[in-house]
């Protein structure tokens, strides 16, 4: 993140030559720029208002990329989800184990290592025969599983971004920023102790950096309204586990 004052004078090389103090009978006058000059013009707003259109933004979309870290009940995890409307896939890292989701519709599929299913039942995990035949494979997650609503959370735009999106206390600018190239706008909530959310100064106005609240993690978004293709997997590469998943 590339943080941009907001009283940018002439940038030397380029502005002195397009850019002249003259003195007038007032005394000097100079040259400043507009940090949102060419922009979609949000950086104008109020921080209410502006949350109110990267939202509207983020609702609109058909798609999403959302990577980084989320912390919850004191645990980490490490996102990098592909969302639409209709599904989702990606992957999902926790105390050093990664695995797969894949939503296609309502059918939820979870595809993970031997270690991971060794290890994910507290009373000693699927055993070993078990884990190896998993290993691999894309797991059915039967939807009355437990494991099913904890698991789909992650693979679900809509619930996501509802969760997320959300900035905690009184809300305010704090300055034009850079994300990845792009010009931003940030706002804050309680000064950013209720969190920060930079928004897309160009085109539509969609969050592009998330900082939540109380250490809750940091988030980014990318490929907005990019399609991607989400197929079920191939029946050889797809096991039933056939009852109740292990606890994680």
């Amino acid at each position: 993140m590339t943080a941009i004052p907001q009283g940018r004078t002439c940038r030397a090389a380029l502005m002195s030559a397009v850019c002249v103090l003259v003195v007038s009978g007032t005394g000097l006058t100079g040259c400043s720029e507009d940090p949102d000059e060419g922009t979609n013009g949000v950086g104008r707003l109020p921080a209410a208002e502006i949350q109110r259109k990267t939202r509207t933004a983020a609702d609109s979309a058909d798609a999403v990329r959302l990577s980084g870290n989320v912390v919850t009940s004191g645990r980490t995890y490490r996102l990098d989800m592909r969302l639409k409307s209709d599904g989702a896939t990606g992957s999902v890292t926790s105390q050093g184990s990664t695995f797969q989701l894949l939503r296609v519709g309502e059918q939820l599929y979870l595809k993970a290592d031997a270690g991971f299913w060794s290890d994910a039942d507290g009373e000693g995990g699927t055993g070993a025969a078990a884990a190896d035949k998993l290993d691999g494979k894309y797991v059915k997650v039967p939807q009355g599983d437990p494991s099913y609503k904890k698991f789909s959370g992650f693979t679900d735009k809509d619930v996501l971004l509802d969760g997320l999106l959300t900035l905690h206390g009184t809300l305010a600018t704090d300055g034009h920023h850079e994300q990845a190239g792009t010009r931003t706008i940030r706002i804050t909530g309680d000064a950013g102790s209720g969190g920060t959310l930079d928004v897309s100064l160009e085109g539509t106005p969609y969050p592009l950096r998330l900082t939540r609240a109380g250490g809750g993690g940091t988030l980014t978004f990318s490929a907005w309204g990019a399609d991607f293709a989400l197929e079920k997997p191939a029946k050889d590469e797809t096991v039933d586990y056939g009852r109740q998943l292990p606890t994680s």
